[in-house]
């Protein structure tokens, strides 16, 4: 396994990963774990969105459209 430092990290950054991980029950080195290998799977967000999105179903009313108007070209 590798290791990585991350310079310069925002404090404010550092704070919001440490509450993260703790509703996560995991450490912080845990959490950012998680992060990466999310951040890199072959699955993307937009991907997991749609799946997601799958089981709603709307219905919507449309209007009724009118016929097409006759254009002259002469």
């Amino acid at each position: 396994m590798a290791t990585i430092t991350v310079r310069n990290l925002d404090e404010d950054v550092q704070q919001r990963l440490k509450v993260q991980a703790s509703a996560h029950g995991r450490s912080m080195e845990a959490e950012v774990r998680e992060i990466l290998t999310a951040a890199v799977s072959s699955s993307s967000m937009v991907v997991d969105w749609v799946a997601a999105a799958r089981g709603f179903a709307v219905d919507l009313d449309l209007p009724e459209r009118s016929s097409p108007r006759e254009i002259d070209l002469s």
